[in-house]
């Protein structure tokens, strides 16, 4: 038996709703913007306090400030944290009801069969 007989026993039609479609791609898209690990550090620094100034992300991370602004662009882009201008600075904060549909979205992908519509709470 080789190998392509074990991971292919069965072909698996995926013939998905545009809705299903949707929400695979809204996933991959929020998926994109986590996968750098300074990424996901600077969304558990944001969870772990209210609001966090750039400043004080910078502190944080062993990466220069124009890495972590890099960062918090791509995270910004993807709706996972929201930033505020308070005179020269701008304040971060993650925004938790967007981190909570990524979570959503994750757990119907595992939860998910071939063949079934992803359903994610709403």
């Amino acid at each position: 038996m080789n190998d392509k007989s074990i991971c292919c026993l069965s072909p698996v039609a995926l013939d998905l709703p545009a809705e299903a479609i949707a929400l695979a791609e809204d996933l991959a898209r929020i998926s994109k913007a986590l996968a750098h690990p300074i990424r996901v550090r600077i969304v558990q620094l944001l969870l772990a306090r209210e609001t966090c100034l750039c400043g004080q992300i910078v502190d944080e991370l062993p990466v220069s400030q124009a890495t972590v602004s890099q960062h918090l662009k791509v995270l910004k882009n993807a709706g996972l944290i929201r930033g505020e201008i308070d005179g020269p600075r701008v304040c971060y904060c993650a925004d938790r009801t967007a981190l909570g549909r990524h979570a959503e979205l994750l757990g119907a992908l595992v939860g998910a069969h071939p063949n079934q519509e992803l359903e994610v709470l709403r």
